[in-house]
């Protein structure tokens, strides 16, 4: 059956993807990001590999995996993938809820480090205020991605959540298709990373029975993501500052795209993805009969926990937290040489923000915020 309710959002179905393919190299936008992207390939060559590909997945494996392999080795000290129990994907698929670090590249570090283990990629959810171009929200589609619609009416909000929703269910449910969401809209600045009950508000509007019966009916996997360096870190410091200082301070499109192009190519040190079992145990023992707000701040509260516990920490993080502390209680994480190539980084990363009335005492204690954040929510988890 094919279903028409979602095509508003959904990826291309396969069969689609000739017609797409056509109308994106007819695209001079496409074709000049292409050009930079790829400066030795001639164009017509990467039309015909293009017009080759018969699947989504194809497609991907011919050209995002390589160029995301590529872009690793650049800009990472390596991608590193652990789990205690991935199911088989093609028995069970799941949510995976993640902490959200840059745009782009959580949800496409993920799907390479799946397909190097023989699993599948994972369908996207994406924001639509990121397709800035048509061929951008055509590309997406193609690379297995839907639309997360955000500029609406509350009660056009309502309607496109349920519909999403729905979607999200069936594509576990009928398509046995893995999904990567993240736990809130948009990246959490200062790396305080919390689930947004509204996330899993949307994920219960689908499905069959309660509230709880609805998100087991999701199998969701939290997963930890850990950059050693975000590359961002000082466009976050600078956007709190702007926020601080501007009553009606709002980003442009201009500074989504530099977030996204820091994002992409700014380097990361190393990057670890871990994913914790799902939470469906969990969620079988709490008592259906609890008020909704309440279910919904327990269960957000339960993934959480399972991200904070998860956190690869990396030396930044130590120095981060005792700077800010003035104190040496993690002294034996990190070497004198760890801390000083952490401090030279930030102040490396402050020179870089130019924005009038600059406060470098504000800006430098928002980015240590960034990194000694993870650390110490993990260690809250750690004390329960």
């Amino acid at each position: 059956m094919m279903y028409t309710e979602f095509d508003e959002i959904r990826p291309y179905h396969d069969e689609e993807l000739p017609q797409v393919f056509e109308e994106l190299i007819a695209d001079p936008a496409f074709r000049q990001v292409v050009g930079v992207v790829m400066p030795d390939v001639p164009f017509e060559v990467l039309a015909q590999k293009m017009r080759a590909c018969k699947t989504k997945m194809e497609f991907q494996k011919a050209f995002c995996y390589g160029l995301l392999k590529k872009l690793a080795k650049e800009v990472t000290d390596g991608l590193t993938l652990d789990y205690v129990t991935v199911p088989d994907d093609r028995e069970m698929a799941c949510t995976y809820i993640s902490n959200h670090r840059d745009i782009i590249l959580d949800s496409g570090f993920l799907s390479i480090l799946l397909v190097e283990r023989g699993l599948d990629t994972v369908e996207i959810a994406i924001g639509d205020n990121l397709l800035i171009y048509p061929w951008i929200k055509k590309f997406v589609r193609v690379n297995k991605s839907f639309i997360v619609q955000r500029a609406l009416t509350m009660r056009q909000m309502l309607a496109a959540s349920a519909c999403m929703s729905r979607y999200m269910h069936y594509t576990i449910a009928e398509k046995k298709q893995s999904i990567w969401i993240a736990q809130r809209e948009g990246r959490a600045k200062d790396s305080n990373d919390r689930t947004q009950d509204s996330v899993l508000k949307m994920l219960a509007m689908g499905g069959e029975g309660d509230v709880i019966d609805r998100l087991m009916e999701m199998n969701i996997a939290p997963l930890a993501i850990s950059y050693e360096f975000d590359p961002c870190d000082f466009l976050k410091a600078q956007e709190f500052q702007l926020k601080r200082d501007i009553a009606d301070y709002k980003k442009t499109t201009a500074d989504d795209l530099l977030n996204m192009q820091t994002g992409l190519f700014g380097y990361k040190g190393r990057v670890h993805f871990q994913i914790a079992p799902c939470i469906n145990d969990e969620l079988s023992k709490i008592d259906h009969s609890l008020p909704k707000p309440e279910l919904f701040a327990r269960i957000s509260m339960l993934i959480d926990q399972r991200i904070h516990a998860n956190y690869r920490m990396y030396p930044n993080n130590y120095v981060a937290h005792d700077l800010l502390e003035g104190s040496d209680n993690f002294t034996s994480h990190y070497t004198a040489e760890d801390k000083q190539r952490f401090v030279s980084y930030i102040e490396k990363q402050l020179q870089r923000i130019t924005i009038p009335d600059k406060d470098t005492d504000f800006l430098r204690e928002k980015m240590l915020q960034m990194y000694a954040n993870p650390l110490k929510n993990q260690l809250a988890v750690l004390k329960r």
